[in-house]
């Protein structure tokens, strides 16, 4: 009767998460993980290829669904620009919906991604997550200029600062391991002090 990889299975995902929380992917040791896991590192290859396949079973799920929520969040703000939306109802969704629905639940995957992905290609991450959306953003630029809206004249390099600086004020407070009440109190701050610039930008002020 063959075995049921299930329990091992989720042991080996616990013993990875553990591990790169506590030693970043650079310093993590298979043979340590085996050891959380309670398998030696033969083991652990029945389940993962190799380490760098390991540090994305944790984060890619994550980075998945930060995808897909700011693709839906641009298609339903297109849409409802398309529809004539007023201001009020073009802003009730903003990034920090996603750090809350998205990031929040999963604190510690956020973490690994952010402070613990030296060596792996997610090491640039918040740049790389900062250039695709900046492109979406002028996107949305041009197409609220050709509706009409007085939108501001702003060139890509200052797009980009003001994303960067956005994005990494939102990620902090998860960097940080704060508890959930205390992240709630930093994205109302967040949303206070950056969502009057960012209409002005689009022309909606």
């Amino acid at each position: 009767m063959p075995r049921d990889k299930t329990e091992s299975h989720k042991r080996v995902k616990a013993a990875i998460k553990q591990e790169f929380l506590e030693k970043g992917f650079e310093k993590a040791s298979i043979r340590s993980i085996g050891a959380k896991a309670g398998m030696t590192s033969a083991g652990l290859y029945r389940h993962f290829a190799n380490k760098e396949e390991m540090f994305a079973s944790i984060v890619e799920p994550l980075i998945d669904d930060m995808n897909k929520w700011m693709e839906r969040h641009k298609s339903r703000k297109i849409k409802m620009v398309d529809d004539e939306k007023e201001k009020e109802e073009l802003f009730s969704e903003s990034f920090v919906d996603m750090i809350r629905e998205v990031i929040v639940p999963k604190k510690e995957e956020f973490i690994i991604l952010m402070k613990c992905s030296r060596g792996t290609k997610y090491e640039n991450f918040i740049h790389d997550f900062v250039i695709v959306n900046q492109g979406a953003f002028l996107d949305a630029l041009n197409t609220l200029r050709e509706l009409g809206y007085p939108v501001m004249d702003i060139d890509e390099e200052k797009i980009h600062m003001l994303i960067s600086a956005h994005v990494t004020a939102c990620f902090e407070p998860i960097i940080h391991n704060y508890d959930n009440e205390k992240i709630e109190e930093y994205m109302n701050l967040i949303q206070e002090f950056f969502m009057p610039g960012w209409m002005k930008i689009m022309g909606m002020n």
